[in-house]
């Protein structure tokens, strides 16, 4: 009896078709739905393709800092890749259905680069707090073997969570025509349309929103009050608006991150009911990728100079 089970779940699991009905109630609105999806993927990926360039050429900003900015960018376009593609794909299909593997694995593509992301933004926060507030052993503490160590650790740490966590979703039972009233494959989503116990999947969840969720907030929060105490001491007007000026635009995207994953994911964990997840989702899935490079680029003094060399050097090789 128990070597059947997995083989009929196997095969219940082959017949499964997820239909993503976010879109359904506006079918007269799905041409517009596409363009801006196609600008918005367009742009996120131009965006952070800019960051990296930028950084890549200019030695000067080859240092902890922008090492973890270009970390940033690549999460962006892996979580942009894996959503916006998919949603392009629904919106032309007449069925706006979704093989229950290819669920799977945007779930699981999902769930890695935002518990990736939420854990970046951490280190970069310690990156931050070590310049500010210990300039003196910044290249000690903050040296290359380090850096790619946290990097790695980011990385894994989120591929090793959405493992975990889809893995358990891929034991839930489902309809063979199970509707999703989301924009994509999402575990939140995906798990409250199973016709089997969640209680696994449900404290799983929990705990995986528990760490990533609100102890690396936490974290971020105590960081900062250590840095804006250090920035109020600073004598130098310029040091102390360029430290302004970095930190605020790290904040910014803690703020737009964090905010929304909070409501999407940790609420719901806790018993509290949120309304317009499909709003919110969105948000952090497909608008964030695309504010991050701007945020960066269009606030930091260091990338706007350095996209100035580069440009400077392009334009005079077209003129010729």
């Amino acid at each position: 009896m128990t070597s059947a089970r997995p083989m009929e779940h196997s095969n219940q699991t082959s017949t499964v078709e997820f239909f993503i009905m976010g879109f359904s109630n506006y079918p007269q609105h799905q041409s517009i739905f596409f363009a801006a999806f196609v600008l918005i993927y367009l742009l996120a990926m131009s965006g952070n393709l800019f960051i990296i360039v930028v950084i890549y050429s200019d030695t000067h900003l080859h240092t902890p800092m922008y090492f973890f900015l270009v970390n940033l960018a690549l999460l962006d376009i892996c979580f942009s890749s894996s959503i916006i593609p998919n949603i392009l794909a629904i919106l032309l299909s007449e069925t706006k259905s979704m093989s229950y593997w290819s669920c799977m694995t945007q779930m699981f593509l999902l769930s890695a680069t935002l518990g990736s992301e939420l854990l970046l933004v951490t280190v970069m926060a310690f990156d931050r707090y070590v310049a500010i507030c210990r300039p003196l052993h910044y290249a000690v503490i903050m040296s290359r073997p380090v850096n790619l160590s946290l990097a790695a650790a980011v990385w894994w740490l989120g591929i090793l969570n959405s493992f975990l966590d889809v893995g358990l979703v891929t034991t839930l039972s489902f309809r063979k025509k199970t509707i999703l009233e989301h924009i994509f494959c999402e575990i939140p989503a995906v798990s409250k349309a199973a016709v089997s116990d969640t209680y696994a999947i449900d404290r799983a969840t929990m705990v995986a929103d528990i760490f990533l969720g609100m102890i690396c907030f936490v974290l971020i929060f105590i960081t900062y009050a250590y840095i804006l105490s250090s920035i109020v001491n600073i004598r130098s007007s310029a040091s102390k608006k360029k430290a302004i000026c970095t930190c605020a635009s790290h904040l910014l995207v803690v703020n737009l991150l964090y905010g929304t994953t909070i409501y999407t994911y940790i609420l719901p964990s806790m018993g509290l009911k949120a309304n317009n997840n499909k709003v919110v989702s969105a948000l952090y899935a497909v608008v964030c990728p695309v504010f991050n490079p701007m945020i960066y680029s269009l606030r930091n003094q260091d990338v706007i100079q350095a996209s100035h060399k580069i440009w400077s050097r392009i334009v005079p090789s077209f003129r010729k």
